[in-house]
């Protein structure tokens, strides 16, 4: 794999599901029924359960840790805007693009974000800083 260059762009296609939800509420402690209680949910203002943001952008650590660059990555910074709240079995695609590059320290700055399949719509936006000194390298 070359290393980088600005512009390039990932994608990953994900969706998520009501039992990975439930998952993620035990291990964060994050137990809010508006992520697992449908019943609750629904009387919310988003009318159904929503995904905890933090989950949601999970998918940055799976592309950096498993995807994109994955031997040597380590995972310097990462900043996140929620714009819409997210729903279980929707498709969604990660779109990662290189935004900046730092070759004097093997770092690269990514623009992160997630959009809705269907529509579109932009629902997380951010950065993420990565450093690789095995594959960021000019």
């Amino acid at each position: 794999m070359n290393a980088p260059k600005i512009g390039d762009v990932f994608t990953h296609d994900i969706t998520y599901t009501q039992k990975q939800v439930d998952l993620y509420a035990q291990i964060s402690g994050d137990l809010n029924p508006l992520h697992t209680n449908p019943e609750i949910a629904k009387t919310g203002m988003f009318g159904r359960c929503i995904i905890h943001g933090h989950f949601s952008a999970s998918v940055f650590t799976k592309v950096f840790g498993t995807l994109l660059y994955a031997d040597g990555h380590i995972y310097m910074k990462q900043n996140t805007i929620f714009l819409k709240p997210m729903f279980v079995d929707t498709p969604y695609q990660a779109i990662i693009i290189v935004k900046e590059i730092f070759p004097e320290k093997n770092r690269v700055l990514y623009e992160t974000k997630v959009i809705d399949a269907a529509t579109g719509a932009e629902t997380i936006t951010g950065e993420a800083l990565l450093m690789n000194k095995k594959f960021y390298v000019w």
